[in-house]
């Protein structure tokens, strides 16, 4: 393999490791009955036609059907990709949650 083919093979890889990562925050938003995209628009307002979070919303299932997704776990994978804004906005979610008694 040439360096040619191994940069797509990590940019490839990349992008597909930063699908999951918006689709584990897709999936923690709707365990919570939140909207992903109305958080997501919170941290990125000028992002509000993101074909890479609508992807992942289709792919969400009902909070009944989804296994649980630990708070800290969306916080860690949101900083491995510097996703900072997100990240800030899912804790101020977290917070109002823990005020309402709902377990993160």
């Amino acid at each position: 393999m040439n360096s040619k083919e191994l940069e797509q093979r990590i940019i490839q890889n990349y992008q597909k490791d930063e699908q999951m990562m918006i689709l584990i925050f897709a999936q923690w938003c709707v365990n919570r009955s939140l909207n992903p995209q109305d958080i997501y628009l919170k941290a990125y307002p000028d992002q509000a036609n993101n074909y890479a979070l609508k992807q992942a919303i289709e792919l969400t299932v009902p909070k009944e059907e989804s296994e649980e997704i630990p708070d800290t776990t969306l916080l860690n994978v949101l900083s491995l990709y510097g996703n900072e804004d997100l990240a800030f906005v899912v804790t101020e979610e977290m917070n109002k949650n823990k005020k309402k008694g709902i377990p993160g």
